[in-house]
């Protein structure tokens, strides 16, 4: 939740106050104010929360795995099964067990990094998926694309890796240019991009939904609307509940798409 919203809600701004309007979340909840500044670098909340997502992972499993015994106790439990659900859930189901294997720590860090990202849009004090600034989504999308890429290459050689970007084949005849100019669109472009925005809309108008909620609770909470406050927070609680399944989701989505784009790079060209 941005420092706006909190002001808002710290206010005594309610319905039926002469001269207090409704004001509605929107994008300036998405924008926030510097926390600090390290070496030039300018840090806010999402960028913060980032990082802490980052070291949480880095924290867990090396906790797990650091000291792996035989017979493992609770936190080793716990980060195995994370570990197998991602191995045979994600990547053994895309790319088979013999080319999945390599790319395993990959999509495990990356699924539990979108997840705990998405997170803390329930977790109180912070209150903000990460995800729904797009920057965030853009550049793991990217990093992905430029994986896919190079593995296109790597594996198919330039004549082939040029083949499987642009689906030529000569038994198409004249619409040839047409399909190789709308496959290298999908592609070059709309791939990449689908990859990010897919996940960063679910969290952008999650979030919108649970403010909406939150900060109309608290400004009908006067007189007669203190009915209409209850059931505008009984909808929050709905509504956060549901976004905890749909971050679970979208963490299993982004990750899924990520296996079947490099399982299009490692298969060959027909």
């Amino acid at each position: 939740m941005s420092a706006e919203t909190m002001l808002a809600l710290d206010t005594e701004c309610h319905l039926f106050i002469p001269g207090c309007g409704f004001e509605a979340p929107g994008l300036h909840s998405f924008v926030f104010e510097p926390l600090f500044t390290i070496g030039g670098y300018e840090f806010n909340k999402p960028m913060l929360l980032a990082l802490v997502s980052t070291v949480i992972i880095v924290a867990f499993f090396w906790a797990a795995f650091g000291r792996a015994k035989v017979v493992p106790g609770k936190l080793q439990m716990i980060g195995e099964a994370g570990y197998d659900f991602v191995r045979r859930g994600l990547v053994y189901d895309a790319l088979g067990k013999k080319e999945g294997e390599k790319f395993v720590p990959f999509m495990v860090a990356l699924f539990f990094f979108v997840w705990i990202m998405n997170l803390w849009s329930i977790i109180p004090v912070a209150q903000f998926p990460v995800t729904s600034v797009i920057a965030f989504p853009m550049g793991l999308a990217l990093v992905v694309y430029i994986t896919w890429l190079v593995l296109t290459f790597k594996r198919q050689g330039f004549v082939g890796g040029l083949k499987n970007l642009t689906g030529y084949d000569k038994s198409l005849g004249w619409v040839l240019p047409l399909i190789m100019f709308l496959e290298l669109l999908q592609h070059l472009i709309i791939r990449p991009f689908t990859h990010a925005v897919r996940l960063f809309a679910n969290m952008f108008a999650g979030h919108m939904l649970i403010l909406m909620f939150t900060v109309a609770s608290w400004y009908l909470l006067n007189g007669i609307g203190i009915a209409y406050a209850g059931v505008s927070f009984v909808m929050t609680i709905v509504m956060t509940a549901f976004e905890l399944f749909i971050q679970a989701i979208q963490a299993y989505i982004f990750v899924l798409l990520a296996c079947n784009y490099i399982q299009g790079a490692l298969a060959e060209h027909h």
